[in-house]
């Protein structure tokens, strides 16, 4: 019944489901190696997490995916948690795609049930904000993984379904928290730039967790203890591209994560100082890093300020435009 559909027919029919039925359907959902019973029941959990026109939900329902049920699922497709118990993590070679490049079982299947407990937030809070802290914090980890890479539509969908599943008056501090927590296990690399990239969305939430954790990273790379942008800005620009021991790699790395800090939101779009001094750093770069110095990622460094100095002045005309209209 639950392969062909008509499980989710009867319950609809019913208007409940008992929670034996719902139990034994997630655990197909989150561990069953047969791919098309795994889809029937994530279709199955879709459909019973649904809501009607007027916000209401479809059936009533005792038994929700818990955090701890979903953390021993992620546990059993081989991601790590730390001693903790609060921050996931992949070992270094399946994020470098190691000798076993197999999509994790199930993967999907949490995926989309994960989605599904966040759209029904209006109507019932499944997870505490601590817990969804932690599930956002897996899901950004999870983009690490490049056996997921043909999943990016699923993965995105997940993640932008738990940056909204907080609510306004959580969502500062929790914004701040998975920022920390992402940034205490990235190191500063390609990767760290992975995960800022990863954060896609064009809603006001995903704009500030994206320029939050360029911030927790430059905190973190600079060994301080209060994330200061000003400070940051200063240590960042303070770098000098003419000495010979500069650091060209961690430099690109800087130009990406201050420019995301910077203009990913609009919290910093009227500090015209803060701005301006960026510009002017970005211009220097990409002149002072001569055509031929072919030490290690110098050219990188130079093309990237080269690029971020022409979209901050296209980001600047463009807000000149919308201050005239107004």
């Amino acid at each position: 019944m639950l392969l062909d559909g008509w499980l989710l027919n009867l319950v609809r029919i019913c208007g409940f489901v008992e929670d034996s039925v719902a139990s034994w359907t997630l655990t197909n959902l989150l561990h069953s190696p047969n791919e098309k019973l795994q889809v029937s029941a994530a279709d199955f959990w879709d459909g019973i997490l649904s809501l009607d026109e007027a916000g209401e939900p479809l059936v009533n329902l005792g038994y929700f995916p818990s955090y701890s049920v979903l953390k021993r699922a992620m546990l059993s497709y081989g991601y790590l948690f730390d001693t903790s118990g609060t921050k996931a993590s992949i070992s270094g070679s399946t994020a470098a795609g190691g000798p076993d490049d197999s999509l994790p079982h199930n993967i999907i299947a949490w995926l989309r049930v994960v989605s599904a407990c966040c759209k029904i937030r209006k109507v019932h809070s499944i997870f505490s904000p601590s817990e969804a802290e932690e599930l956002l914090a897996i899901a950004i980890s999870l983009f690490l993984d490049r056996r997921l890479e043909g999943l990016l539509l699923v993965l995105g969908d997940c993640l932008n379904s738990l940056i909204l599943y907080f609510n306004t008056s959580e969502w500062e501090t929790s914004c701040v928290m998975v920022a920390e927590s992402i940034a205490q296990r990235v190191t500063l690399d390609l990767n760290c730039l992975r995960v800022v990239d990863c954060i896609t969305g064009t809603n006001k939430r995903s704009k500030i967790l994206r320029s939050q954790v360029a911030l927790q990273l430059l905190k973190i790379s600079f060994g301080l203890k209060v994330a200061n942008v000003e400070k940051i800005l200063k240590l960042v620009t303070s770098i000098n591209v003419k000495e010979k021991e500069c650091d060209f790699f961690r430099l690109y790395v800087y130009l990406v994560l201050m420019d995301n800090l910077l203009f990913s939101s609009d919290a910093f779009r009227d500090k015209t100082g803060m701005v301006d001094a960026w510009r002017n750093y970005l211009r220097n770069c990409s002149t002072q890093i001569g055509c031929t110095d072919w030490r290690f990622y110098a050219p990188k460094a130079r093309n990237k300020a080269s690029y971020l100095l022409q979209g901050s002045i296209l980001k600047k005309s463009s807000g000149d435009g919308k201050s005239c209209v107004r």
